[in-house]
This record gives structure tokens, C-alpha cells and sequence, in this order.
């Protein structure tokens, strides 16, 4: 069985920044592709960023290029969102979900597990 659990949401001005980490229970977690997804109420699941499974490769939504810089510790077994210049816009439920096609993808589907969210809340 793979958990997630994710930790680092909370509170923050707009131009802030906050890391989210997500630790990954399992063994085949080098395997995984790792993605961030968001989620406000009433708005459909929306991709943020996703990584290979080998860290070589990263894809991230436009609305956050350049400010978010999603990372992988195989060691570790953990994934991590850098968010920097934070805005308002930003504010949602963030989830880490683990994707065991390995590539990376924007598309929720692909993700067979994921964790439980963490808030993320930027006031202007």
C-alpha cells in the first residue's frame, strides 16, 4: 500500500513564499512519477507540476512557471513544491498524488494514489 502524506501548507502574504513536502511510504517510490495538484471549492482538480521519476524531467502549469520548482529526494522518498511569489490566486488544497507510469502528466488520471491536501492560503 502507498501513502502520501503531505505537510508545509499554511498561511502567507502575497510575494511569500512556503515549501510542501509529501513523504511517500513504499519501496517503488523511485519509480513514480510525483505530481502537485490544487483544488479550490466548487473548481475541478487543476494540475500545478510533475516530475519523472528520475528528477530529469519537470512539467509545470503556465500560472506557475517561474515561481514553483517541484522537486524529488529518491533517498528520502519525498517530493517537494517550492512555491515562491506567492499570490492570492495561489490560495487552494494542495495534494502530492504518485503516478506508477513513471513519465510524469498533467492529467489527474494518470495518478493511482494520493495524499490527504494541505492549505495553502496567500492574503493580498
Amino acid at each position: 500500500q502507498v501513502q502520501l502524506v503531505e505537510s508545509g501548507g499554511g498561511f502567507v502574504q502575497a510575494g511569500g513564499s512556503l515549501r510542501l513536502s509529501c513523504a511517500v511510504s513504499g519501496r517503488t517510490f523511485r519509480s513514480y512519477a510525483m505530481g502537485w495538484f490544487r483544488q479550490t471549492p466548487g473548481k475541478e482538480r487543476e494540475f500545478v507540476a510533475a516530475i519523472s521519476w528520475s528528477g530529469s524531467r519537470t512539467y509545470y502549469t503556465d500560472s506557475v512557471k517561474g515561481r514553483f520548482t517541484i522537486s524529488r529526494d529518491n533517498a528520502k522518498n519525498t517530493v517537494y513544491l517550492q512555491m515562491n511569489s506567492l499570490e492570492p490566486e495561489d490560495t487552494a488544497v494542495y495534494y502530492c498524488a504518485a503516478d506508477p507510469g513513471g513519465s510524469g502528466s498533467g492529467i489527474a488520471r494518470s495518478y493511482n494514489y494520493w495524499g490527504q491536501g494541505t492549505q495553502v492560503t496567500v492574503s493580498s
